[in-house]
């Protein structure tokens, strides 16, 4: 698939480029709470190794800022405070050392306070993420425009965004989230219209696993095939950790980025007879934290599985009372039972991940 993404212009949070055609970077959020920093640590580095680039952190009072040096100096990969109603835990923060901030200028407490903040992330070189969401949206632009219509937020987020270019600040990246697909999809588009500054995808309230991963898909695999996009968060009302496949396989399927074995498995059918489900399922388990970029197919029919595979790098079909391993469409090993076709293939697995990491 050939996508033309928009050029924004070039920012860098600690060692993540974001804009200016780099490539489109995962976040997440932590659930824990900040102030106790070993937990937060701990699943910041989950995080990390699932493939998330970026980390969000809530920071609701002075004993969650006071938690944050700490945090940060064992942290994996750059961290952005979220930040409502108080300036000065933004200040604290980027003293901490985090290297962005997500706040909604029109919550911190008036323009005086919004300076201080401007002039801290100027001092840190921080970047500062505008985020509006259709619950975040000023009366006043609600009465002009009818409601949190993508045109009120979009007009929303600008008015931050020319005070901070006021300020001479503009290391800005923005963010217009709805629980609307439709709603989300049309105000990055108008957006994207009428600045260079990078934009960061994301559904709000998406829901949980199923329901949050469609409807994030939908909307942000739509915006990124039309070349919208610089970074992006699937929200979902899980365990963080499982945004990250969801984002990864997002931003496969468009062929903008790869991590980790792509998993072809099909649907099963009446000729099914091995317990597909569950072999699907171990095979996910055991790669799941791996980063080879290789392709492996779980299929349920020794007939068709290695042809409709035939790109897989490894792959396993099963049948009646046995079943195959192949590699490029062709079979290496046939193997009697359940059982020992499962350990049969996880052997092989291993053999090729081994070949991948030297």
């Amino acid at each position: 698939m050939n996508i033309t993404r928009r050029l924004a212009r070039a920012l860098q949070l600690g060692n993540v480029p974001i804009g200016a055609g780099a490539p489109v970077s995962v976040q997440s959020m932590t659930t824990t709470d900040t102030r106790d920093p070993e937990t937060t640590l701990a699943q910041i580095g989950r995080l990390a190794e699932a493939g998330c680039e970026i980390v969000r952190l809530a920071v609701p009072d002075d004993v969650a800022a006071r938690a944050l040096p700490a945090i940060r100096a064992a942290s994996p990969v750059p961290l952005v405070a979220d930040i409502h109603f108080d300036h000065r835990l933004a200040i604290k923060a980027l003293e901490a050392g985090l290297e962005g901030l997500r706040i909604n200028p029109g919550n911190i407490g008036g323009r005086d306070h919004v300076d201080k903040v401007v002039d801290a992330a100027k001092a840190h070189g921080a970047i500062i993420r505008v985020g509006v969401n259709s619950g975040s949206v000023a009366k006043d632009l609600l009465e002009r425009f009818g409601g949190p219509r993508p045109a009120a937020l979009v007009e929303s987020a600008l008015e931050h965004v020319r005070y901070l270019e006021a300020r001479h600040f503009y290391d800005t990246k923005i963010s217009l989230k709805s629980s609307s697909v439709g709603d989300t999809i049309a105000a990055y588009r108008l957006m994207a219209a009428c600045c260079d500054y990078p934009l960061h995808l994301g559904v709000t309230e998406a829901g949980g696993m199923i329901r949050g991963a469609v409807k994030s898909s939908v909307a942000m695999g739509i915006l990124l095939a039309e070349g919208i996009g610089d970074t992006l968060r699937v929200s979902l009302t899980t365990n963080p950790v499982e945004e990250m496949t969801v984002a990864w396989e997002l931003l496969r399927s468009l062929g903008l980025r790869r991590r980790g074995p792509e998993i072809v498995s099909c649907p099963t059918c009446g000729r099914c007879e091995i317990d597909l489900i569950g072999l699907t399922a171990q095979v996910e388990d055991r790669l799941r934290r791996e980063t080879a970029l290789m392709k492996v197919a779980v299929m349920g029919c020794v007939v068709n599985g290695p042809g409709e595979a035939r790109e897989a790098d490894i792959g396993v079909a099963g049948g009646r009372g046995k079943g195959v391993i192949f590699r490029r469409g062709q079979v290496i090993r046939t193997v009697k039972g359940m059982d020992a076709l499962i350990a049969a293939f996880m052997e092989e697995l291993d053999r090729l991940l081994l070949m991948y990491s030297e």
